[in-house]
């Protein structure tokens, strides 16, 4: 599969960040003293992705002119956020393609690039969503819940194996029997869990969760791990 489109969810209130969010959205919180969206932006482009759109809704300004400057296409929901479904939905009309990654931003990643390895594991005839997941063993400072399992035919479902680590290949048109305007993407999930069309696969390399505060110093530490690797 050859990338095209890539989501970022960048909408969120961070309230698990606070108090760091209180004045400035969590993807633009620093991370070695960048923006921590910047990392996620790299990963796309480093995954060759022609078109990436992040949504936006609490405190956007300054985020908004930051993923402009870096060929970014913000999409501003208002006046009500719209949840990583509803947002994904609304932002359909700027992908060329029914297939696109999401990508959540508050996660570090050290390994091979999570959406290309999204991509080599992605089989359209078998799937319309795949996740990318992690074992609780490589996952650094998680506070995400360990809610997910994968059978022997690479079929996900609620368990308690992994963690969802926020990447994901999936078909926007899974998306067309949804009639509700704010909507979480578990419930488009739970649908193809039924039909065995969500498949999952256990990224090799090591997690760190950045949602919360105390996440920042081992997701800085994972990094110059990383570089100088």
């Amino acid at each position: 599969m050859s990338l095209d489109g890539v989501m970022i969810f960048a909408a969120g209130f961070g309230t698990r960040m606070r108090p760091l969010t209180n004045h400035m959205p969590k993807p633009m919180v620093p991370l070695l003293g960048r923006p921590m969206i910047d990392y996620a932006i790299d990963a796309a482009r480093d995954a060759g992705a022609k078109t990436i759109v992040a949504n936006l809704h609490y405190k956007p300004d300054t985020l908004s002119s930051h993923l402009v400057a870096r060929g970014v296409i913000p999409v501003l929901e208002a006046p009500d956020i719209l949840d990583t479904g509803g947002g994904l939905l609304n932002a359909r009309a700027h992908f060329r393609n029914d297939t696109v990654c999401t990508m959540n931003p508050d996660a570090v990643w050290d390994g091979p690039n999570p959406l290309g390895f999204a991509t080599t594991h992605w089989d359209p005839d078998k799937m319309d969503a795949l996740l990318v997941t992690i074992d609780p063993n490589r996952a650094i400072g998680s506070e995400s819940p360990v809610n997910l399992g994968i059978n022997d035919e690479g079929r996900l479902f609620w368990g308690s194996d992994v963690i969802y680590g926020g990447v994901q290949i999936i078909k926007l048109s899974t998306l067309d029997s949804i009639t509700e305007k704010t909507f979480s993407l578990r419930l488009v999930w739970d649908h193809l869990m039924a039909q065995g069309r969500c498949a999952g696969c256990v990224y090799p390399g090591r997690w760190s969760d950045v949602g919360h505060p105390g996440g920042i110093a081992l997701a800085e530490a994972l990094l110059r791990d990383s570089h100088h690797a």
